[in-house]
């Protein structure tokens, strides 16, 4: 109950922020465009059903506030070429697009190479 209690509380709190800088001055709302652009993207490759997805999933609950989660059904007909490469290895996850980890989420190795994207996005401002 309390984990959704708190979803409830950072959704509002997200929408409230964009609110706020949508009718504030252009500073605040560059800015805060400008962090979620800087979110590195965390694909997961995956399909329906997948446990280990799921599971995986809830291990990444605490640290969705530093990426963007995006999910890649290997299962869809566009996705052919992900399937054939990735069919017995799901969960497979790639990070900006650089294969990160695979079977489940390694959460050193995860930490690491979000706090080298920050220390680049941080050393190019």
């Amino acid at each position: 109950m309390l984990y959704y209690f708190n979803r409830i509380k950072m959704f509002w709190f997200q929408s409230w922020t964009l609110q706020l800088a949508k009718y504030s001055s252009r500073p605040l709302q560059r800015l805060l465009c400008e962090a979620v652009r800087n979110l590195p993207v965390l694909t997961l490759f995956t399909k329906k059903p997948c446990p280990l997805c799921d599971e995986a999933k809830a291990v990444l609950e605490p640290y969705k506030h530093k990426f963007i989660l995006q999910e890649v059904d290997i299962t869809l007909p566009d996705q052919m070429a992900w399937y054939e490469r990735y069919k017995n290895d799901i969960p497979v996850f790639h990070l900006n697009g650089h294969f990160l980890m695979k079977h489940r989420v390694d959460i050193e190795k995860l930490e690491k190479q979000l706090l080298n994207i920050e220390l680049q996005v941080g050393g190019k401002r």
